[in-house]
């Protein structure tokens, strides 16, 4: 697999809205795109640090992934997105190979529309993690 940087990271939030009053005022930065990701059942808003972008993830419904990460553990970081070079799907048979348990078993659409797949945390030292191709 090969992993060109960090695509983005994910924070979780109870609301985009209030979210962006930090990030925008107080640390400066500038929200550049809000979407729903309807199969995901979460609002999503971007900003730019440098090349790294922060992704806001904002539940849509209390059965969203996001809103039952927020009950367990509260808002904050949800997860580390790296960019591969070689194709999710590439990295997804490369990262099985080396026992990592998958939780995508094929690229799916993103926001963004990147083509995204996620390696499950209990085989990646505690943080979930997104892999991610234009």
């Amino acid at each position: 697999m090969k992993i060109s940087h960090i695509e983005h990271l994910g924070i979780a939030v109870k609301s985009i809205d209030e979210a962006l009053l930090y990030y925008e005022n107080v640390l400066g930065l500038k929200c550049y795109n809000i979407e729903t990701v309807e199969d995901q059942k979460v609002k999503t808003a971007f900003l730019k640090v440098g090349e790294t972008k922060i992704e806001l993830l904002e539940p849509t419904c209390p059965e969203s992934t996001i809103a039952k990460f927020i009950e367990k553990r509260g808002m904050g970081v949800h997860h580390v997105a790296f960019a591969v070079e070689d194709g999710v799907a590439n990295a997804l048979t490369e990262a099985e190979a080396q026992g990592v348990q998958l939780i995508d078993k094929a690229p799916r659409k993103g926001a963004e529309n990147l083509n995204i797949a996620f390696l499950h945390p209990k085989t990646t030292c505690g943080v979930l993690t997104e892999l991610c191709e234009q």
